[in-house]
């Protein structure tokens, strides 16, 4: 009898058994390509496993924790990343929010204003850190031939860690506020023009118009680029190193997990940064996701 139930609900599915079997695909591949490396992440940070020693991975509880909690070079890493993402989220949502307004005026041709916001995106990272690296080169860099001919004095930009964090922090932002500037864009999109029409009839300023109707209407766009752009900004990588190298100085905390994976074999240890990195990204994910609760609320 349970299984000829079984065959009426495959043949004419509730509603609710129709979700889940649409939804089935989905969440075995979720499972597959997140839950279980994630998992299995999490398992290799208990153990002690070392592949230039040769020897069988080691249970040691939380030991690679411990040591994390004392390592210099990991504070320093996790403080680099930190720089990162104070500076350089709120520095695209910024430049983003104007870019968007830009694209958002009534040109004539929008395609190629859209079209040049698409364009730093579109950029991988790595090419975006070497071109930068080239724009502050000490020698024939495009910043330094600018300091000269305004006459102020040149900069050896990678000989400095405040220098070489303003850098990377300079292309940071150019290369992610397009993507800040294409979401706020859609956003700004859904904003009714009857709404600017009728404060335009009741006497409001440009600037009222911005802070009473574009800003609040556009808060939930906002908070879907912050989140993006804030656990992309954590995972920092291809552009620290590509500008200035896998240097202790600008080292983020995925430069320190990829250098003692990779250069050192310390899977342990390096799974037990990358479940640390994990949990601030969902940390970070949880707080946003609250405030877009309580503004809901």
């Amino acid at each position: 009898m349970q299984a000829r139930s079984w065959k009426n609900r495959l043949a004419d599915p509730s509603e609710r058994t129709l979700a889940w079997l649409l939804l089935a695909p989905a969440v075995l591949l979720l499972l597959l390509v997140v839950a279980y490396p994630v998992g299995r992440l999490i398992v290799d940070s208990f153990y002690d496993i070392r592949i230039t020693r040769g020897t069988a991975p080691r249970f040691i509880g939380f030991d690679n924790y411990v040591y994390a909690f004392g390592d210099v070079l990991f504070w320093h890493a996790l403080k680099n990343t930190m720089i990162i993402t104070i500076v350089t989220v709120p520095g695209a949502l910024i430049v983003g929010l104007g870019l968007a307004m830009l694209a958002n005026l009534p040109f004539r041709r929008k395609w190629p204003v859209r079209l040049a916001l698409l364009m730093p995106w579109a950029l991988p990272l790595a090419f975006v850190g070497m071109i930068f690296a080239w724009f502050f080169h000490s020698e024939y860099g495009v910043a330094n031939d600018l300091l000269r001919r305004l006459g102020l004095e040149q900069q050896i930009w990678f000989n400095s860690t405040a220098l070489s964090m303003m850098a990377i922090c300079i292309a940071t932002i150019w290369k992610t506020s397009s993507f800040m500037a294409l979401i706020l864009l859609a956003g700004l999109q859904t904003i009714p023009a009857s709404l600017y029409q009728a404060a335009e009839v009741d006497g409001a300023t440009r600037w009222n118009q911005f802070t009473e109707i574009t800003l609040p209407l556009l808060l939930p766009s906002m908070l879907v680029a912050l989140i993006f752009r804030t656990l992309t900004a954590i995972q920092s990588f291809d552009i620290p190193y590509n500008m200035s190298g896998p240097g202790e100085e600008t080292k983020t905390l995925a430069m320190y997990i990829q250098g003692s994976a990779v250069d050192y074999l310390d899977i342990g240890y390096s799974s037990a940064l990358a479940v640390f990195m994990f949990l601030l990204s969902m940390a970070t994910t949880f707080v946003y996701l609250k405030f877009v609760r309580a503004d809901k609320e």
